[in-house]
């Protein structure tokens, strides 16, 4: 039953809800796991609570083996891996230039291992959680803590690999882009 609870929930945050074309595609065992709201379908309560739901974020411009160890003790906290990719935009307002757009680095951040699914983030970071509903917010070790929802679990990382060699901006540096 988990793993069909954690394919609605992967539908439910891909599209930001289910379409009710998408709904009708589901067997009557799937339909009775969905609850519409506001035009669409989402996961009722009693069995998004049956899967423990990790949410971390970055930009991920440059895949490293520090991403990869974020991302990996990340999902030991939970069942359900969520990575909230930031925007282009979001970026240059940083004022950095992204090397790969965001669609890209989602594709890239989603096809690995430990994560089930990345989403793009929205310029208000608070509005993304409302609609994960995660249980745990997972921090890197170079991350600043920005949002602390109540009810939400925060695990900030202590541990990292070496931080002068894995960090984008030194590898950007590096290769002078």
């Amino acid at each position: 039953m988990k793993d069909l609870i954690k394919k609605l929930y992967y539908l439910q945050i891909k599209n930001w809800g289910i379409p009710p074309s998408d709904f009708e595609k589901f067997s009557q065992e799937e339909k009775q796991f969905l609850e519409p709201k506001e035009s669409k379908y989402f996961l009722k309560n009693p069995f998004k609570k049956q899967i423990k739901i990790v949410a971390t974020g970055g930009v991920f411009d440059i895949l490293h083996i520090g991403h990869l160890y974020t991302l990996n003790e990340a999902k030991k906290h939970g069942d359900f891996l969520v990575v909230i990719i930031a925007r282009d935009d979001m970026i240059r307002k940083k004022n950095r230039k992204p090397i790969h757009s965001q669609d890209y680095r989602a594709k890239m951040v989603e096809s690995l291992k430990p994560v089930d699914c990345a989403i793009l983030g929205i310029e208000e970071p608070t509005k993304t959680l409302e609609f994960l509903k995660p249980d745990i917010i997972v921090y890197g070790y170079d991350q600043k803590d920005f949002l602390r929802p109540e009810g939400i679990q925060i695990i900030k990382l202590d541990k990292h690999l070496e931080e002068q060699k894995f960090k984008t901006h030194k590898i950007i540096e590096e290769l002078g882009l």
